[in-house]
């Protein structure tokens, strides 16, 4: 389980986020929503442990993130996507997928190569293994970006707005996988803007708006015509996603 309890986090006077507390279970995919800095790509970065918490605490599998000992340990359960790729440039897309697998895990050069192929092939991109960034579009790039997650065989894959780089076509197919993992079982933890992707594959979602978690609801009551008091500023801003 990925717990956080108190989480606070403020970048000077900011306050980013204000006591989120938050349960992920094995199996879930949690989507993430709200406006612009409401705080959700910084509760992703607080739960891997790259930005450091100013209260609260953050587990996973009940490993504490703000301890280095513990932090290590949690990410080898949990890789992240970011939402500019972050691949390493003057590597092949099989070299950026075996290069935590061979120096984190201790896996052999050619047992992670074997492995970083055939994730490359489940998405589409087999015969782009041995392309550099450079050579490949940016959803072929974000695509890398998954397997290089998937490679270290991570029980939570934590997402971070990624398609928002992405023209729709691109977006596409990069949904499409995502779409395959949730159906497959794979825990994910999602920050969004694809309000009807997150509707198709989430199990729960989490809202928050100005650094607080206003909601924690099941993906259909989320969407239903009845969300109790906090359901004014959700439709509000269903309604301004839909209309961008």
């Amino acid at each position: 389980m990925i717990r956080a309890r108190g989480v606070r986090k403020s970048f000077g006077s900011a306050i980013v986020l204000d006591g989120i507390d938050l349960d992920v279970e094995s199996g879930e995919v949690v989507s993430i929503l709200g406006s612009s800095g409401s705080g959700k790509s910084t509760l992703i970065r607080c739960m891997n442990g790259l930005e450091k918490l100013d209260a609260g605490s953050i587990t996973i599998d009940d490993f504490d993130v703000s301890r280095p000992k513990d932090l290590a340990e949690a990410r080898k359960r949990s890789a992240t996507v970011f939402q500019l790729f972050n691949l390493y440039p003057h590597m092949t897309a099989v070299q950026n997928i075996t290069l935590a697998p061979i120096q984190v895990l201790k896996r052999s050069r050619a047992e992670a190569e074997a492995a970083a192929r055939t994730l490359l092939d489940s998405v589409g991109l087999g015969a782009r293994a041995d392309a550099y960034p450079a050579q490949l579009s940016g959803g072929q790039r974000q695509r890398v970006g998954i397997c290089r997650a998937l490679a270290m065989n991570p029980r939570y894959l934590l997402l971070d707005e990624i398609t928002s780089a992405l023209d729709p076509e691109m977006t596409a197919e990069v949904l499409n996988i995502l779409a395959q993992l949730a159906k497959n079982g794979t825990t994910m933890v999602f920050v969004t803007h694809e309000i009807e992707f997150a509707r198709t594959i989430s199990s729960r979602i989490v809202f928050l708006d100005k650094g607080q978690l206003v909601v924690d609801l099941p993906t259909e009551e989320f969407f239903a015509a009845d969300g109790g008091m906090a359901r004014p500023r959700i439709s509000q801003f269903l309604s301004k996603m839909r209309k961008d």
